[in-house]
């Protein structure tokens, strides 16, 4: 299971590196790539609106067998026509199984390992994860180090292990319970609580950072010649959130989140002046912080918080949690790419900055309503 998720997340990020040979293929510039990179989202918002409780009807093992078809589906369209357009269609089909594996994949660990156990659960769900969004960036750069092309080594790499990874998650069980009291529609919303919104909108900011670094900085990087060094600042700003993980486990999930917004208020200072100026061991150090903060403590941090408040709706508030992160991965992205256009990269990261500050002043003043909800909560329980 862990592997399938893994190769999953890998398939989203892997063609990164070559966002500014898509853009020179086709002529187009940073607003047109960060356009494509956020078709993305047109496909995980309406999944995460609509079909978040989809793996309730036709079971847990069948929805991550979609997903990891369409990642396949989508990493073979980009090795044979290795274009911004393409990348468009791309990004909107891995969206969409990325959704389907986000609002399943805590649910069905959980399952897997006993519902008893929703920490070691969790831990696996965000470590697989975690590897698999920085993996693939890291996976393309060295293929391009070895031989530049559009059509590098790593994707081969992908859909080989894409097809391994169907024919192992085959042999699990199914464990979706048989549910008799469900609507009759395939349509289901996410489930929100304060838990969830809060937790969502910590996510929604450190993503929005994650998707500044994926798909905005590479352009930024090429024009100071440091096209080569993207792929390395995306693993650093995902994958490298695994070493605190650990620690992060050991913490109240608010207490995680807290810090782990606190980390990125520098880390992000830190990444626009290297990106501005150049400096690749400044970025590289930004990238770092940044990806503990994101991947670290507030993404664990969050999905355990989730799963907590969550109860019988695990498959449903995972959905809401993760549509709020994957806004944050795309609206602002959209609008610091059209500000880098119009107005240059610094007004743009000045923008980004403010986004960030608001929004963490905004979180930390509304600590004593979270508070309020979870005593309520706990209330309740103790009641029934």
């Amino acid at each position: 299971m862990a592997f399938a998720l893994c190769v999953i997340t890998t398939s989203v990020n892997i063609q990164g590196p070559l966002y500014a040979v898509y853009a020179h293929n086709d002529g187009y510039g940073v607003l047109a790539t960060t356009i494509a990179f956020s078709f993305y989202v047109l496909g995980v918002i309406p999944v995460l609106l609509a079909f978040g409780g989809l793996s309730d009807r036709i079971g847990r093992r069948k929805v991550i067998l979609i997903s990891l078809a369409l990642s396949v589906a989508a990493t073979a369209l980009m090795l044979f026509y290795p274009y911004t357009r393409a990348l468009a269609v791309a990004r909107f089909i891995l969206g969409v199984g990325t959704a389907l594996m986000a609002a399943t994949a805590t649910a069905y660990m959980i399952e897997l390992l006993g519902s008893s156990d929703t920490m070691r659960a969790t831990a696996w769900v965000t470590a697989s994860t975690t590897i698999g969004f920085g993996l693939g960036p890291v996976l393309t750069t060295v293929s391009l180090m070895f031989y530049e092309t559009d059509q590098p080594a790593s994707f081969f790499l992908l859909l080989a292990s894409g097809l391994l990874a169907m024919f192992l998650l085959y042999q699990l069980p199914e464990t979706a319970p048989k549910r008799t009291n469900l609507p009759t529609s395939m349509l289901r919303l996410p489930y929100f609580n304060r838990e969830v919104i809060w937790y969502g909108s910590g996510i929604l900011i450190c993503w929005a950072t994650t998707g500044l670094v994926l798909s905005v900085i590479p352009s930024v990087l090429a024009t100071h010649g440091l096209a080569k060094y993207a792929g390395i600042s995306s693993m650093l700003a995902i994958s490298c959130g695994l070493i605190v993980q650990p620690i992060a486990r050991k913490l109240d999930p608010q207490v995680s989140s807290k810090l782990g917004l606190l980390i990125l208020l520098p880390a992000y200072a830190l990444l626009a002046w290297g990106t501005l100026n150049a400096n690749l061991p400044v970025i590289l150090l930004a990238a770092f912080l940044a990806s503990t903060s994101c991947y670290g403590f507030v993404y664990l941090g969050g999905m355990l918080g989730v799963a907590k408040s969550a109860g019988n709706e695990q498959a449903r508030a995972s959905a809401g949690y993760f549509l709020m992160a994957y806004i944050g991965f795309s609206v602002p992205v959209i609008f610091t790419g059209l500000i880098v256009d119009r107005y240059g990269a610094a007004t743009a990261f000045y923008a980004f900055g403010v986004f960030s500050l608001v929004g963490v002043i905004v979180l930390f003043a509304s600590q004593p309503i979270l508070r309020i909800g979870c005593r309520s909560n706990a209330n309740l329980h103790s009641v029934s």
